[in-house]
């Protein structure tokens, strides 16, 4: 929402039957070097036992009231810019199958710990109208958020960027729970007009990401130098995935 990260606190239960205190050290050593990328500061936080070992961070942060950039500000003829590409949820699931391949794994670990910042102060500076991440709700769950009473969403299916080893881990099946339950949700929302895409690949736009990139609106005029601007920080993966069409069916087309 183009806010910037000040303090946070680390939030860890602990599996202490099966998760060494060594392996603990570096998973809070991760998440302090993630926090001072951005510029935060961990304050401390807050440690329990249980049987799942789960680390989180609870942010606060700063931003003013009249430049929070919302998701669902979209407006006809705004171009949808996407800056990671998908399958971070597929190769999750596929890591506890010990069916990834290393270079998935490098691919996702990568996109992963790659922080959101410089794209979202490149869209603060560049002016835009409406910006998201893409997280557990995927790729569509996300977009149907950015839909207003006004407008819809027209997708181009191969402009959306894939980690390229993703397709045969899909279909093979290696998808995780909320991938399901995103497609059942979200599918009312989502006219298919591309008939050639196969249902594995079809869930892959419902993935359920971890870490994923973000879902930017903004004004064609501005679009070119946007996407400019982001490959040229190192981000050149970002790109332009479809458009925002007006419309009172708040739907997504993929074409």
């Amino acid at each position: 929402m183009g806010g910037k990260v000040i303090t946070a606190l680390n939030l860890v239960t602990y599996d202490n039957c099966n998760i060494t205190k060594e392996v603990l050290s570096e998973i809070i050593r991760g998440g302090i070097s993630k926090v001072k990328e951005a510029d935060g500061v961990i304050l401390g936080g807050h440690t329990i036992e249980d049987i799942e070992m789960k680390y989180g961070l609870s942010v606060t942060g700063t931003i003013h009231p009249k430049k929070i950039i919302r998701n669902n500000s979209t407006k006809p003829g705004d171009k949808i810019i996407l800056t990671k590409p998908l399958g971070m949820g597929v190769i999750s699931t596929s890591i506890k199958a010990d069916q990834a391949p290393k270079s998935a794994i490098d691919k996702a670990v990568f996109h992963m710990k790659y922080l959101n910042r410089t794209a979202s102060e490149i869209a603060v500076s560049v002016g835009v109208n409406a910006m998201t991440d893409v997280t557990g709700f995927g790729l569509l769950g996300h977009l149907s958020e950015m839909i207003n009473s006004n407008t819809s969403i027209q997708l181009d299916y191969n402009s959306i960027p894939f980690i390229e080893e993703v397709f045969d881990l899909a279909e093979k099946g290696f998808f995780p729970g909320g991938s399901y339950r995103n497609q059942q949700f979200y599918e009312p929302k989502v006219k298919i007009l591309h008939h050639k895409i196969p249902d594995h690949k079809k869930l892959l736009m419902y993935d359920a990401q971890t870490s994923g990139g973000l879902l930017i609106s903004v004004s064609q005029e501005k679009a070119v130098k946007l996407l400019d601007r982001l490959r040229s920080t190192g981000i050149e993966w970002a790109v332009i995935i479809g458009e925002v069409g007006e419309s009172a069916k708040s739907q997504i087309t993929i074409g």
